[in-house]
């Protein structure tokens, strides 16, 4: 399964991420269908290499016209932010039956404020590092879509019954 083989890469390669999104939400409890896999990493030179390492091992590409390995530029990053609006680096696998994975770029929150509060759930053997409900809560009130509006409800009933 794409998911496991995915978070596997990442552990294996050591990456500093944060799953978000509709995957986290349904890690948390939260039913949700969704076509892709969101993440924020730390955006330090090292751990984008580390990104990019699990990204070609999994034979992922970037859905624009870009070299993968340019995500670890930040004077390009900060380009497509500025100039092209860009929110996420997209990835897919040349299987179209696997899940776009979505990288933000831009987000509302500081990754190493975010990562020091961190959820790690076990899937098995693996760990899967989930962002805190409130940094989703943020994450989703920055977004703003309607989807983003009903998960923000969902979140927040998840904590009211303790279970965040």
């Amino acid at each position: 399964m794409f998911y496991l083989d995915l978070f596997a890469a990442l552990d294996r390669h050591k990456v500093d991420y944060l799953l978000i999104g509709g995957l986290a939400l349904n890690i948390y409890g939260v039913e949700r269908a969704t076509m892709d896999i969101d993440l924020m990493i730390a955006f330090d030179r090292t751990n984008v290499l580390r990104f990019i390492g699990a990204a070609e091992e999994l034979e992922m590409t970037p859905v624009v016209p870009v070299r993968l390995d340019e995500l670890a530029d930040a004077d390009k990053r900060r380009t497509w932010i500025e100039d092209r609006h860009m929110l996420a680096f997209a990835l897919h696998s040349h299987d179209a039956g696997k899940p776009t994975v979505d990288i933000l770029i831009a987000p509302a929150i500081d990754f190493a404020a975010a990562f020091s509060r961190r959820v790690v759930k076990q899937v098995g053997i693996l760990p899967i590092c989930l962002a805190a409900i409130d940094d989703l809560l943020i994450l989703k009130h920055q977004a703003g879509r309607k989807q983003d509006l009903a998960d923000i409800e969902a979140l927040q009933r998840l904590r009211s019954l303790g279970r965040a």
